[in-house]
C-alpha cells in the first residue's frame, strides 16, 4: 500500500510487469468474476437472511456453529472471515440471544461460540426461502457444471490456503 504523500514516479520509470500466461490471465479472469458473483451472492444473502430476522454476516457466523460449537478462530477459517469480524458479529448474535459463548474444556481463553434454539429458529426460517432460492438457480444450469465448479472452487482455495503463511 501507498502512504499518504509518498512520492510516486514518473510513469515511464514504472516497471512492467511480466506477460501473462494463459493460466495467469483465465485466473485474473475468474478473481474478476467471483467478485461479481461474490456481490450477487451475498445481495441474495441479504435478502434471505430478512426472512429469519438476521444479516448475512449474522447468517454467515451462525452457519459455522450449527453443526458443532467452535472458537471464533475455526469459525472464521470455515467461513473465510477474520478473526476479529467473527467477533463482532459473534457479540451481536450473543447479545441477540442467537448464540452463546462456552466454556472451551481444550482452552481457558477461547471460548466456543455456539448456536441458541433462537439462533436456530431463525436458520431454519432461512431455510424456508434459500432452499427454493437453490432450486430455482441450480435449475438452470447444469448439474455436472455446477459439480465440476465446486470442484474447481475447493481446489483453488486449497492452492491458496496452502500458499498462504501460517498465521
Amino acid at each position: 500500500m501507498t502512504a499518504p504523500g509518498a512520492v510516486v514516479p514518473p510513469r515511464a520509470d514504472w516497471p512492467e510487469p511480466s506477460p501473462a500466461t494463459p493460466a495467469g490471465q483465465t485466473l485474473t479472469d475468474l478473481a474478476l468474476t467471483t467478485f461479481r458473483l461474490n456481490a450477487r451472492l451475498m445481495d441474495a444473502a441479504q435478502d434471505m437472511a430478512a426472512a429469519g430476522g438476521i444479516t448475512a454476516a449474522w447468517w454467515q457466523v451462525l452457519g459455522g456453529v450449527l453443526d458443532q460449537p467452535r472458537t471464533l478462530a475455526d469459525v472464521g477459517r470455515l467461513m473465510g472471515m477474520s478473526r476479529q469480524g467473527v467477533r463482532r458479529v459473534a457479540d451481536l448474535l450473543v447479545e441477540q440471544g442467537l448464540a452463546e459463548y462456552r466454556d472451551n474444556p481444550a482452552h481457558r481463553r477461547a471460548k466456543l461460540l455456539a448456536c441458541t434454539e433462537a439462533g436456530y429458529w431463525s436458520i431454519r426460517r432461512i431455510s424456508l426461502v434459500q432452499h427454493p432460492w437453490a432450486e430455482h438457480i441450480g435449475s438452470q444450469l447444469d448439474l455436472d457444471d455446477l459439480r465440476h465448479a465446486l470442484a474447481t472452487m475447493r481446489a483453488l482455495v486449497a492452492v491458496l490456503e496452502a500458499d498462504r503463511p501460517a498465521d
